[in-house]
């Protein structure tokens, strides 16, 4: 641990002077206290994996893909964490709703049957989603997260066109009223 030594030093023969101790502090418990507490702390906590979402990217081609309209359902995602959605084409026909498991997840389980009882194969429903200049970015993540937990694969990622953004404002309106 600690030790201290003592040697005693006199300059002249009648005067007395004080004792000079020198110590030597061992730091060899403190190191080792050291490696103990970064080895507890290396083998108790757990490395964080990196959390990214898969996203299949279509291929290069130039060819689109065509199909049907009663298969697609386009998500406008707007501010205030509403979402206004229609099927197929029809925009007149559109209905708001959150990001609730009895909002999104229930228009996109509803829409994934109506094409399993229609077509025989619930893979083909295809969601457009369509973010708007209002939507935030956890509005998106939240969509493509819905994507996921309904195990739909095939969704697209696309601008708002401006029939949509039209339609929006002219139905937030007659809501206001």
């Amino acid at each position: 641990m600690a030790e201290t030594q003592q040697h005693e030093t006199r300059k002249k023969q009648g005067v007395r002077s004080s004792k000079k101790l020198s110590t030597k502090v061992d730091l060899t418990p403190m190191v080792d206290l050291g490696f103990l507490l970064i080895t507890f702390f290396i083998f108790t906590t757990t490395v964080s994996q990196p959390t990214a979402m898969k996203l299949t990217l279509p291929h290069d081609d130039k060819d689109s893909m065509t199909t049907s309209a009663t298969k697609t359902i386009s998500l406008v995602l707007t501010s205030n964490n509403k979402i206004f959605y229609y099927n197929g084409d029809s925009l007149n026909n559109m209905h708001e709703t959150n990001y609730s498991p009895e909002g999104l997840r229930n228009v996109l389980l509803n829409k994934k049957i109506f094409v399993k009882n229609n077509f025989r194969n619930a893979k083909e429903t295809v969601v457009l989603i369509k973010p708007t200049k209002d939507a935030s970015y956890k509005n998106i993540v939240d969509a493509l997260d819905e994507m996921q937990i309904n195990q739909i694969s095939r969704y697209v990622l696309m601008d708002a066109d401006k029939n949509e953004t039209t339609s929006l404002i002219s139905k937030m309106k007659t809501e206001n009223k």
